[in-house]
């Protein structure tokens, strides 16, 4: 037993021994390790803690000095005399006089178009939103029947669509959200001549890019329903070496600059491209400008069948 004992006190002051010697040697080599630095990589360490430490501190100035510029800038706008116009284009926004007309898209043609002409008609809605939105009076904007090809065309290519402002989607006939009474279609196939807006009608436009494949179809559906039909009264001011049918969005223009300037032949002349060719028409009925007709016979010119659709 003594000598079991011996032997314990023995392997335990051993073992003791070899911890502290592992401690020695441990702290022995970190500073081999730290004498292994020359004195250029100390201070190269040195100033990477440093930049470290004032990261925070940089990014506080760097701040300041954002906000510095902003002022800056705001002070010079404003010596300049931006800032009078920015209080105009203010005042400006607040003349604006939302008029009571509401102009209907009817999108209920979606299976007569190909995939091209529905992208066209996607970006024709877009401009007659963008012009709505800052027209002087801006009318009661609707877009009924909208499903189909022209939903998958908005959802692909303009998902803030569902944000849009001041308007009103639907995916039901306009029938079901205006009454019937109060509907008048506008097609160029209508005998009806437009004389003069009613505040308190709502006037449809047919979303249809076709190329003059289905001549005559939103003058037939009009009739159909029952509903009243007109033509913008183009013939009246306007001579043209085309054919009378416009893009949604220029009907949709046209409509907007004549409630801005009281005057039919002004909003044509306004908005109507110049590629169609337009002369102002005289009082007695004939061109003011005599222009080549050769080709006003024809049904439709090539550089204006992209925004072909059954609308004016």
């Amino acid at each position: 037993m003594a000598d079991d004992s011996v032997r314990s006190e023995a392997s335990s002051q051993l073992d003791s021994e070899n911890t502290e010697n592992k401690t020695v040697s441990s702290n022995g080599e970190a500073a081999a390790e730290n004498q292994t630095l020359s004195k250029r990589q100390r201070k190269k360490l040195l100033k990477q803690q440093k930049w470290e430490e004032e990261r925070e501190l940089r990014k506080h100035r760097r701040k300041e000095k954002k906000q510095q510029r902003r002022l800056e800038r705001q002070n010079h706008h404003e010596e300049e005399g931006g800032g009078e116009a920015h209080s105009a284009r203010k005042r400006l926004r607040r003349e604006v006089t939302p008029s009571s007309l509401r102009l209907v898209v009817d999108c209920g043609f979606d299976d007569l178009m190909l995939v091209k002409d529905v992208c066209k008609l996607h970006k024709q809605i877009q401009r007659c939103y963008a012009e709505n939105r800052r027209a002087l009076h801006p009318v009661q904007f609707h877009l009924t029947s909208l499903g189909g090809q022209l939903k998958q065309s908005m959802d692909a290519k303009d998902k803030g669509w569902v944000n849009w402002k001041d308007i009103t989607i639907s995916t039901e006939h306009y029938s079901e959200v205006v009454a019937k009474e109060e509907l008048v279609y506008l097609t160029s196939d209508s005998p009806n001549v437009l004389e003069e807006l009613d505040p308190k009608k709502a006037y449809v436009i047919g979303g249809l890019v076709d190329h003059n494949h289905h001549k005559g179809i939103t003058f037939d559906k009009a009739k159909e329903l029952g509903i009243d039909h007109a033509q913008l009264p183009l013939s009246s001011f306007v001579k043209m070496n085309s054919r009378k049918v416009l893009a949604v969005n220029h009907v949709f223009e046209i409509i907007l600059a004549y409630l801005e300037k009281g005057s039919w032949q002004e909003a044509f002349f306004t908005v109507l491209p110049q590629r169609k060719g337009a002369v102002a028409v005289s009082q007695d009925g004939t061109a003011a400008q005599e222009k080549d007709d050769e080709d006003s016979d024809s049904d439709s010119d090539p550089d204006t069948q992209d925004q072909t659709e059954k609308s004016a």
